[in-house]
């Protein structure tokens, strides 16, 4: 029987805070993977690829991390990289009490550094094996801040229509075809009750700890520090034309978890699944086709 197109809303999980997280089921049997977006976009971010490792055998779940999607908002403002962190583990823990294997996360951007912290820091054998996507401990700080300047810039007013928030998505990122259904996009907006669309996350989520309270370089350690235990069976995935992760950082990485495999999606930048998910996804089945050969 043939994967099915879309998700399984499951209700989801509880956050290590007893928050709310939403997620949605690909594939109902196989090896358990958990599926973590980057800040500012939701769980559907990964439906292409939830339905590619559903067809390949794997049980997927494409989760809305904290304050983000239909998610709950965090009353407490707890949006620090650790809370999400904490987040994985409390899922891992679930999932492997209904699966009874441990999950192998895929993350991208804040889900990357969510994974890493959570099996680097907080508790090794959290996971079974780790893809990183477009995320290393060390980042280009002008790439990090042009990310952050397109989350910042409407995030009061927001957009009168869908359309026009397509339209700032594609002076964002020129490379990238505009679609023409934007039935997806739309997934990303919440109307509020003055009739304008703003992105579907927490604004609290921009002015969390990890960017107020924390020094950019702490981070940088820390996240060192988590890479440098890593034990796990490890993926690195770069977009080819990746504003964030450069092929010194890739290097670097690479240094401090030598066990760790590497693969460049030409032609993508730091939104690579978005851009070209066919070979982001062929990467991420080619590694996980070993690690079940394995």
């Amino acid at each position: 029987m043939s994967a099915p197109a879309t998700g399984v809303f499951t209700g989801g999980f509880s956050g290590a805070d007893g928050n709310r997280l939403a997620a949605d089921r690909f594939g109902e049997a196989g090896r358990p993977v958990l599926l973590l977006h980057g800040g500012g976009q939701t769980r559907h971010a990964w439906d292409a690829t939830g339905t590619r490792l559903a067809q390949r055998g794997f049980q997927a779940w494409c989760m809305d991390q904290r304050g983000h999607g239909d998610s709950d908002w965090v009353e407490s403002g707890a949006y620090d990289f650790t809370d999400f962190a904490r987040d994985v583990v409390a899922v891992s823990d679930r999932i492997t009490s209904d699966t009874g294997a441990r999950p192998i996360a895929i993350g991208a951007s804040l889900g990357g550094i969510a994974s890493l912290l959570a099996e680097g820091q907080l508790r090794a054998g959290t996971l079974s094996a780790l893809v990183l996507v477009d995320v290393t401990p060390r980042m280009d700080p002008s790439g990090v801040n042009k990310v952050i300047s397109f989350m910042s810039d409407r995030i009061e007013n927001g957009f009168a229509t869908v359309e026009e928030a397509a339209d700032a998505i594609a002076r964002y990122l020129p490379h990238r075809k505009r679609p023409s259904n934007l039935d997806g996009l739309a997934k990303n907006l919440r109307r509020h009750a003055d009739g304008r669309y703003r992105w579907h996350w927490d604004p609290r989520f921009l002015g969390g700890r990890h960017d107020r309270e924390v020094e950019p370089h702490h981070i940088e350690d820390t996240l060192v520090a988590a890479a440098r235990t890593l034990t796990l069976p490890v993926l690195l995935v770069r977009g080819g034309r990746s504003e964030l992760v450069s092929d010194h950082h890739v290097e670097e990485f690479m240094s401090l978890v030598p066990h760790a495999q590497y693969a460049d999606v030409e032609g993508a930048g730091h939104m690579v699944a978005g851009d070209r998910n066919d070979a982001f996804a062929g990467a991420v089945v080619r590694f996980l086709d070993r690690l079940e050969a394995a």
